[in-house]
């Protein structure tokens, strides 16, 4: 069953249009990926999706729902998160201070201790470092909050940016691990990754996007397979 359903949605800057005739659904439970290169418009599906742009045409429904004019604000209410690329953490505040103002959305308060702990479960270097301010944290320690702030907001739809942009191959792994528990544990996910081969290998789903349109979608497996992805992306 769709979760997150996008019906032929048109979107961009101003005048200058990125997106065309975009659809795409969400399973729930599974982990879908959106490749593609860059300046696809992978990005503005993300921001369309949220509410930080809104559609020149089309619609999207989250949970039954024409969300397609609604603000981000009231999308992040209804369970629907975004983790954005380059992090957009309150760099003067403690990683402690940063998961709390991800438990913002009303929905979120009740579980706030419960996803607290869960995150530092996921994330223990977090914990340790959960009186230090995040401005000071290295890059993988800060995308690692960038990812457990969006849990502490209680997602239904958790949407990732970039997980693994400038990351050591280390740290990648890490995160991509704890994607996979987050979707063993039911949790619906759109991730936005280069590194296509490891985007590949854990989701369930993907579409490519090319220059504004999906150019292909399929099961990850065959996708995984095609020539195209393997030439294009893949380097085989």
């Amino acid at each position: 069953m769709a979760i997150l359903e996008i019906h032929e949605i048109s979107s961009g800057y101003g005048e200058v249009q990125i997106l065309w005739d975009v659809s795409m659904q969400l399973e729930e439970g599974k982990l879908t990926s959106l490749l593609g290169g860059n300046g696809a418009g992978k990005t503005t599906i993300l921001r369309t999706v949220m509410g930080a742009l809104q559609p020149k045409h089309g619609t999207i429904h989250f949970a039954g729902q024409d969300v397609s004019r609604l603000p981000a604000y009231t999308k992040a209410e209804l369970g629907l998160v975004l983790v954005p690329e380059g992090r957009q953490l309150f760099t003067d505040m403690t990683v402690a201070e940063n998961l709390e103002m991800g438990a913002t959305p009303r929905r979120a308060r009740p579980k706030m201790k419960a996803n607290l702990e869960q995150v530092f479960e996921m994330f223990p270097r977090l914990k340790e470092r959960r009186n230090q301010r995040s401005g000071t944290l290295s890059g993988g320690e800060q995308q690692m909050l960038a990812v457990a702030r969006g849990i502490m907001a209680e997602p239904r739809v958790l949407m990732i940016d970039e997980l693994s942009l400038g990351l050591a191959p280390v740290l990648v792994v890490q995160l991509f691990e704890a994607l996979l528990q987050l979707k063993k544990a039911g949790l619906t996910i759109l991730l936005v990754e280069q590194n296509v081969q490891m985007a590949l290998t854990i989701s369930d789903y993907a579409y490519v996007l090319s220059q504004g349109r999906i150019d292909m979608a399929g099961p990850s497996r065959q996708l995984m397979q095609n020539e195209h992805i393997r030439a294009a992306y893949l380097g085989i």
